[in-house]
C-alpha cells in the first residue's frame, strides 16, 4: 500500500489511528499495539502476500536470537557463536534475494560459466528491516537492549509508518516509546501533536506527488534516449537529483508524521542536504539514519579513525562500499559508493594538509559532485551512466536540443503534468534552478513544524497552507494514479 494512495489516505490511516486511541482509551493498551501489529502487517501483505512469510520469519528468528544473547549476557552460552549466527541468518538471506543473481553472473564472466538461476523477485523493504535488525542483535550481544516483549518486538520492526522505506529505527529510540503506551504515556496523541504530524504528513504528500512525480517524467526521458543534447543530459541529471531528494524526503516526511498521529517520534532522515558545502556534510544531512548505522555498525567496528590516517581512509572507503552495495546488487551502485568514499577521502586529507575553501565553493563543487554521481545512482547500466555523463561534458552539443521536454510529456500520465508544465511552458533550464534555490533556502519540512527543536505547536497560518498543499496533491493524484517511491527497490 502506498502513502501517496487515496485508499492509505481516506481508508487505511485514519481507520487505524481511530481504532488505536479508541483501544487506549479503554485502557487496552496492549490490544492496541497488537492491533497496531496486526494493521502493519496488513499494509505490508497489500503490496504482495508472498512477502509476509519472509517478514514473518526474520521477526521471530531475531525475536529469540535476542533472548538466547541476552541469557547468554547473564553467564549462559556463548555470546559471540550466538551472533555470528544471527549475522548468518540475515545476511544470507539479504544475499540469497537481493545479490543472488549479481554474483552469479559475476561468478559465469569469471570463470566462462554458464549457469542460470530462477528470476527472484526482492521481498519488500529487505534491506530495511535486516539492517534494523542486525543492529539489534548487535546491540543485544553488546548488553544494550532490555525490552523482549514480543509483542513489543514486533511493533519496534512492523511499525508501518516507517517499514517499507525507513527512516532506519533504533531499538533504544523506539522500543521506550511503545512500552511508554501500557504505562499510559502516549494514551493519546494531543491535539497540537496531531496536527504537527498532519502538517508533516501534507508537505510530504505535496513533496512527493506534486515535485518528485513531476521531475519523475523528464528523468525517465533522458534516461531512454540513445543520444542527448548537452543541455537535455543535465536537463536528464538534474531532474533526478530533485526527484529523487523530494521522493525520500517527502516519504520520510510522511513517515514522520504518521508516526506522530499515534504519539510515537521517529528520527529525522533529512535535513536540506543540498545545502551541504562538503561531502561530509552532506551525508551528515541525507539519509540520516542510514549514515548513522554505517558509522556505528561498520565504520566503528572496522576500527573508525583511531587506527592511523592510512586506515581511516581505507576505513572510510570500505564503509562507503558498504553503502553502494547496500543499495542495490549491480556495478553501477558500486562505483557510486566507491566515488562517494573516494571524495570523504579527499575532504579528510584536504582539511589535513590543505585550507578551508569558501562555503560558497565547497557549496558548488559538492552539489555538482552529488548531482554527476545521482547518474550512476539511477542508470539502469555503467554504458548509460557514462553516455549520460559524456554528453554533459560533451565539447560538442549534440543530438537534439529541447526534445526531453515534449518526451517527458507524451511519457507523463498525468494529465496536469501536460497542463502545468506543458502548457506554461516551463523548460527546466529555469525551472530547475527555481527549485534548487528553494530547495536550499527555504526552511525544510522539519524546521518549519518545528519537529527538528522538539516544539509542536503550530499557529492557523501554516496549517492553512498544509492544507491547500495537501488539497493540490489529492487533485493530481486523483489526476493520475500513484507512483511508487523510489527507495521501494532497495
Amino acid at each position: 500500500m502506498l502513502f501517496n494512495s487515496t485508499t492509505f489516505l481516506f481508508l487505511f490511516l485514519p481507520l487505524v489511528v481511530l481504532a488505536y486511541h479508541c483501544l487506549l482509551r479503554l485502557g487496552r493498551a496492549g490490544a492496541a499495539k497488537a492491533w497496531l501489529v496486526i494493521a502493519s502487517l496488513y499494509f505490508y501483505a497489500y503490496w504482495k502476500l508472498e512477502y509476509l512469510p519472509l517478514l514473518l520469519l526474520s521477526i521471530v528468528v531475531n525475536y529469540y536470537l535476542g533472548i538466547a544473547l541476552a541469557k547468554t549476557r547473564e553467564g549462559r552460552g556463548h555470546a559471540g557463536a550466538l551472533l555470528g549466527l544471527g549475522l548468518f541468518f540475515n545476511l544470507g538471506v539479504l544475499a540469497y534475494f537481493k545479490y543472488a543473481g549479481f554474483l552469479l553472473e559475476l561468478f559465469n564472466a569469471l570463470g566462462g560459466s554458464d549457469f542460470s538461476m530462477a528470476a527472484l523477485v526482492l521481498p519488500l523493504a529487505i534491506s530495511f528491516f535486516t539492517f534494523q535488525q542486525i543492529a539489534y542483535l548487535v546491540d543485544c550481544y553488546k548488553g544494550f537492549a532490555h525490552e523482549y516483549g514480543f509483542v513489543n518486538y514486533c511493533v519496534f520492526v512492523t511499525f508501518f509508518p516507517q517499514l517499507i522505506a525507513g527512516p532506519i529505527v533504533h531499538h533504544k529510540q523506539m522500543m521506550p516509546q511503545f512500552a511508554a503506551v501500557a504505562a499510559g504515556g502516549n494514551s493519546v496523541a494531543g491535539s497540537a501533536l496531531a496536527a504537527q504530524g498532519l502538517f508533516i504528513f501534507a508537505l510530504g504528500l505535496f513533496k512527493k506527488v506534486c515535485v518528485a512525480d513531476s521531475f519523475a517524467p523528464l528523468a525517465d526521458a533522458g534516461f531512454s534516449q540513445a543520444v542527448l543534447s548537452r543541455s537535455d543530459a543535465w536537463l536528464t541529471s538534474l531532474s533526478y537529483t530533485f526527484q529523487l531528494y523530494y521522493d525520500f524526503s517527502g516519504y520520510s516526511d510522511m513517515a514522520i508524521g504518521a508516526a506522530l498521529l499515534f504519539g510515537i517520534r521517529l528520527p529525522v532522515n533529512f535535513l536540506s542536504p543540498y545545502r551541504a558545502s562538503s561531502i561530509r556534510e552532506f551525508w551528515r544531512m541525507w539519509h540520516i539514519t542510514l549514515s548513522t548505522w554505517l558509522r556505528d555498525y561498520v565504520f566503528i567496528p572496522l576500527g573508525g579513525s583511531q587506527s592511523g590516517t592510512r586506515k581511516t581512509l581505507r576505513n572510510l572507503l570500505l564503509t562507503f562500499l558498504v553503502g553502494g552495495i547496500w543499495h542495490g546488487a549491480g556495478w553501477t551502485f558500486i562505483v557510486w559508493g566507491g566515488m562517494h568514499g573516494l571524495a570523504m577521502v579527499v575532504q579528510r586529507l584536504w582539511s589535513t594538509f590543505a585550507r578551508p575553501m569558501p562555503r560558497w565553493l565547497g557549496w558548488l563543487l559538492t552539489f555538482n559532485f552529488i548531482n554527476i554521481t545521482w547518474v550512476f545512482f539511477r542508470a539502469p547500466d555503467l554504458a548509460t551512466a557514462q553516455r549520460i555523463i559524456g554528453a554533459m561534458f560533451s565539447p560538442a552539443d549534440s543530438g537534439l536540443s529541447g526534445v526531453l521536454l515534449y518526451q517527458a510529456m507524451q511519457q507523463a500520465d498525468n494529465p496536469l503534468y501536460s497542463i502545468v508544465v506543458g502548457g506554461l511552458n516551463l523548460s527546466l533550464l529555469w525551472l530547475a534552478p527555481l527549485v534548487l534555490l528553494a530547495t536550499v533556502f527555504a526552511r525544510n519540512s522539519m524546521e518549519q513544524s518545528g519537529y527538528d527543536a522538539g516544539a509542536i505547536a503550530l499557529p492557523n497560518w501554516k496549517i492553512v497552507i498544509a492544507a491547500c498543499a495537501f488539497a493540490l496533491a489529492v487533485l493530481f493524484l486523483l489526476a493520475g494514479s500513484p507512483s511508487v517511491f523510489l527507495y521501494f527497490n532497495f
